[in-house]
């Protein structure tokens, strides 16, 4: 390690310290060391990486700063430590360094605090290019998600005049004892440099609620950014919902002259086999979905299509929105309450999380779409109705018998008369102040915009978790999910993001099962419209992290259960009947095993598979097998049962092994899978799904941006709004070049809250439209182009098979006329659905 004190200024230091401007501190902020003007307070340690000037530099923006270059190796470190003892920082919320990157492109800066007792709180710092700011690093765990929402507003942010980026932090730091303070970057391909002055403390809490108080507006869009489609007043809301309307009308004319039938399919493509509802089949080498008339069709489908999924906390942080309704206010009928705390993993480190609730969503149709207030209905004037029926007849009454033995000229009905002026409207006021009008919207109006807008932007399948009132129009096909819960048992495999694995051995799997299933396919079992049912979605079926332990986290994680757990039960079975008793498995294992018991007990940790012993891996592999084929062939069975015509469209993978994938395609007859990748190549190796010979759906996909609201662009966020729609045509492209894939599906209709999502604290910017119910209208245009022109290159390429096909059978009869009664494709195709292995 490089030693080296700073030396005072140079005077070459002093020239731009006295030509250059000097930025005062903030307020409550406190300086320790001066890079730029240095004293002997502070250890200045650096590792592959150096102080390459002795002079201070001015930047384009007049500061004057000093350089650090960090060198292209492991990890460059710069290190700061008290010269004796440690800092005392109890009474400080933040770490403050001035800090610019010196480069032409954002850097990643590592921060590591480190107390004496050795606990260490760390942050990641994406350090933009431009001009300089105050970093500040939260000495306590901080995070947007511990305010409710998966990302923070942009940083940098001005502050008392100055530009502060407020980072996040995790870990834990004993404050009183700080010790060490060291910034790094990890594995640099080339040096880097940053340019640093103060290093201190910042007091109090007062950045983190200049950040993040007054982020949403009254319509429920972020207050920090500008974009085209972003709502002033009510007046502009309605023109641009009126502007739209005409431009969707002009879509639906050019949709209407196209080749479908009544589905979606196309009807001038390969004819199969109409057998009522959607069916699978391969022909000349391709996988479709057939719809129930018997053509192909590519599922083009969006998910969560439906209005009540935009609500969001407030509890507790109404200071991050500017406008809320009064209890008395026409749209207070948007609050609610509920509770989103858990166990799983989507609630860890997440704050406001239960209590009241707004949807924005809701309050925006009800400016566009809601009825005005009107008698009869739970509005003011609705009130006023109802309360007469009860509360006024109740007060003239007991006022007349009172006052008439008093007033003999006065009858009982001219009490009354002269009782309404005052208690019947004081009554009639209270009680709709305690019933804020409800000005409802037209769920079917709301519905029938939804569907005009999916079909003139090209699609033709509602995806998951879409409104009911969607599937009940028999205007478009549309999926349903199985939701099995139970009080089954459960295996956590470290990546329980929605919880742990069912245990498909216990008997109450199979009883929630055929519950779930029985519900979902009570309403639906005849309908041609549902394609199919979705197995759950993204359960853990392996850990996080790609080493054996992760691969193999749902057989590690059964043999440390109890024997209480059906699973760990079938897991020693198999084991016993391999090995017969406990020299055997030690010998296999390479472990001691004194008894067969021990591996009874909770807690027990199995050894990791190894090359030198192979039946370790053997023996998770057919464990997990097993597992899931007992999964999938119970969810299978039960289907076949309650709704034989529809499709098991698999079980919408997030993260799975081999051996799930296998007996998914074994016992479903679709598999899906939720790819957040640029093209479907770079989520799963389809080489090896071909060997399964299984149509593929992806059942979520999307292209994200910061730029319009919402702070998360999604897993695949890009750059800005105008690189969604290129995003999105080369995905599908991709996707129709993969024979096996029959449809993808993009996530989701509507853009998350600003402040999160009540179910995870997710906020991103990835819809279709926004949450004022207007279209991103950029993109919307890119999108339909794309699915138009994909429809078109499928129709082509199935044209082309279908001319091959009619030749081939042409040439193999030797020009004599075909089976009669048989279609273009029929014969050779292979089925798939109810007459192949799978549901």
């Amino acid at each position: 390690m490089i030693r080296r004190s700073l030396r005072r200024s140079l005077p070459s230091v002093f020239a731009l310290m006295f030509a250059a401007p000097v930025l005062a501190a903030p307020a409550g902020q406190q300086t320790l060391f001066n890079f730029v003007r240095p004293a002997d307070v502070v250890q200045v340690a650096t590792q592959d990486a150096s102080l390459p000037q002795s002079n201070a530099e001015q930047t384009a923006e007049g500061e004057v700063l000093r350089r650090v270059t960090f060198n292209p190796v492991a990890q460059p470190t710069l290190r700061l430590s008290p010269q004796t003892g440690a800092w005392d920082w109890s009474q400080s919320g933040f770490m403050s360094l001035r800090i610019q990157s010196a480069m032409n492109w954002a850097v990643t800066l590592y921060v590591k605090i480190q107390s004496n007792d050795g606990k260490i709180l760390v942050s990641r710092v994406d350090l933009p290019a431009g001009p300089a700011q105050t970093l500040l690093v939260p000495l306590q765990p901080f995070t947007p998600l511990s305010l409710g929402m998966k990302a923070g507003p942009p940083m940098p942010m001005t502050f008392d005049g100055q530009r502060v980026l407020l980072a996040s932090s995790a870990g834990e730091l004993e404050r009183s004892q700080v010790v060490s303070v060291t910034l790094s970057m990890d594995q640099p391909k080339v040096a880097q440099s940053i340019l640093l002055e103060r290093f201190g403390v910042q007091e109090g809490d007062a950045v983190t609620k200049a950040a993040y108080g007054g982020l949403v507006d009254a319509y429920g869009q972020s207050t920090r950014a500008k974009w085209p489609e972003k709502i002033g007043n009510d007046e502009q809301l309605k023109s641009a919902a009126a502007k739209e309307q005409q431009q969707l009308k002009t879509w639906l004319a050019e949709r209407r002259k196209s080749s479908l039938d009544t589905f979606g399919g196309w009807d001038k493509g390969p004819a199969f086999k109409a057998s009522g509802f959607f069916r699978t089949e391969k022909s000349d080498g391709r996988w479709y979905l057939v719809t129930p008339e018997g053509h192909p069709f590519y599922s083009l489908g969006v998910n969560t299509v439906t209005p009540d999924v935009n609500r969001t906390y407030i509890a507790g942080r109404e200071w991050m929105f500017e406008s809320l309704p009064k209890p008395d206010e026409l749209l207070a009928s948007h609050y609610g309450e509920g509770d989103n705390r858990g166990g799983n993993g989507a609630d860890q480190g997440r704050g406001y999380n239960a209590g009241r609730w707004y949807d924005f969503y809701g309050a925006n149709l009800q400016r566009l779409y809601g009825e005005p207030c009107a008698l009869g209905s739970d509005t003011k004037a609705g009130v006023a109705e109802a309360a007469k029926a009860d509360a006024v007849e109740a007060t003239v009454e007991k006022g007349a018998e009172q006052l008439a033995p008093l007033v003999a000229t006065e009858s009982k009905a001219g009490v009354a008369e002269a009782a309404k002026s005052d208690a019947v409207e004081a009554t009639i006021e209270k009680a709709a102040v305690a019933q804020p009008c409800k000005a409802l919207v037209d769920e079917k109006q709301w519905a029938s915009h939804a569907l005009d807008r999916l079909q003139a932007w090209g699609f033709n399948t509602v995806g998951n978790w879409s409104a009911p009132v969607l599937a009940n129009a028999d205007r478009m096909p549309y999926t349903l999910p199985l939701s099995i819960v139970g009080d089954y048992a459960s295996i956590s495999t470290g990546n329980d993001w929605w919880g742990g694995m069912p245990d498909p051995f216990d008997p109450r799997f199979a009883m929630a099962t055929e519950r779930a299933v029985a519900i979902a396919a009570r309403d639906h079992r005849d309908d041609p419209w549902l394609i199919g049912y979705f197995a759950d979605n993204e359960l853990a079926w392996a850990g996080p992290g790609d080493d054996p332990k992760a691969r193999y986290a749902l057989a590690y994680g059964t043999l440390k259960m109890t024997t209480d757990v059906p699973a760990k039960r079938a897991f020693l079975k198999q084991l016993r009947d391999k090995y017969r008793n406990q020299a055997g498995l030690s010998k296999a294992w390479g472990i001691d095993l004194p008894a067969w018991e021990l591996m009874e007990d909770p807690g027990f940790v199995p050894p990791l598979p190894s090359a030198e012993y192979p039946e370790i891996e053997a023996d998770f592999k057919y464990f997990q097998k097993v597992f899931a084929d007992t999964y999938f062939k119970t969810i299978s069975d039960s289907l076949k049962w309650h709704a034989p015509n529809q499709l098991l469209l698999g079980g919408r993978f997030a993260i799975s092994t081999p051996e799930a994938v296998a007996s998914c395609a074994q016992y479903c007859d679709v598999l899906s899978f939720n790819m957040y990748t640029l093209q479907p190549q770079d989520g799963y190796d389809f080489a090896a799904l071909r060997s399964l010979d299984k149509p593929v759906l992806i059942t979520e996909f999307n292209f994200g941006s910061a730029d319009r609201g919402p702070f998360w662009g999604g897993v695949t966020q890009l750059a800005k709004e105008e690189d969604r729609g290129p995003a999105y045509a080369n995905f599908l492209k991709q996707a129709m070049n993969e024979p096996s894939i029959v449809g993808v599906h993009w996530f989701q209709y509507l853009d998350q809250p600003v402040t999160g999502r009540l179910q995870d604290g997710e906020n991103g910017h990835f819809g279709l439209v926004g949450i004022t119910d207007l279209p991103f209208q950029g993109f919307v245009d890119s999108v339909r182009k794309s699915n138009l022109a994909m429809v078109d290159q499928w129709s082509k390429e199935a044209g082309k098979g279908k001319a091959e096909a009619e030749k081939a059978s042409h040439d193999a009869a030797g020009g004599r006329q075909g089976d009669a009664g048989k279609g273009p494709g029929q014969g050779a195709g292979q089925a798939g659905g109810h007459s192949a292995d799978g549901h």
